[in-house]
């Protein structure tokens, strides 16, 4: 496992990166070989890095009552898509078309990140991050992560906290 400096943001960065290099935030960056045949992305970020599970969160796209809205929660967990429309003042939810998700945000399935997508979307970030003095979130391509403060993530993507995710 490669690991870059906090706010050194290297030749090929993605907007993830760029975003948090932008702002000023400290961050660091986890990269890893991704294996195309595991079952579950952020599982895999999780074993590569040696990170707990619930430290590591998935960047999944629902579609609230029409607006595509990110929810950021640990892989250890499951979106609760009730929780989350509730969460943004809506009535239902259901996981977003991959295909609209990857051209919304402009990252690929797997690889979406919170940050630096093409369009800003409204965020909910699981409250259990708050119990972590940093959190592991995609930098926007599979295989890479970016370890930050859930402060951070909070304040740079405007989320809101709220319980969305279920053992």
């Amino acid at each position: 496992m490669a690991k870059k400096s906090k706010k050194q943001q290297q030749p090929g960065g993605t907007p993830a990166t760029v975003a948090l290099t932008t702002a000023g935030v400290d961050f660091t960056v986890h990269s890893y070989d991704h294996d195309p045949a595991h079952p579950s992305y952020g599982e895999e970020a999780a074993e590569a890095m040696g990170v707990s599970p619930d430290r590591v969160f998935k960047t999944l796209v629902a579609d609230v009552d029409g607006t595509l809205t990110v929810a950021v929660v640990p892989v250890a967990g499951q979106l609760d898509l009730k929780a989350l429309a509730s969460a943004v003042g809506g009535k239902r939810a259901t996981m977003a078309d991959p295909t609209l998700a990857e051209r919304t945000t402009g990252y690929v399935r797997g690889g979406i990140s919170p940050l630096g997508q093409r369009k800003r979307l409204p965020t909910v970030l699981d409250e259990s991050a708050s119990s972590h003095p940093t959190i592991c979130v995609s930098a926007g391509r599979r295989g890479l992560e970016v370890e930050l403060a859930p402060e951070d993530l909070a304040k740079l993507t405007e989320a809101v906290l709220a319980q969305v995710s279920r053992a």
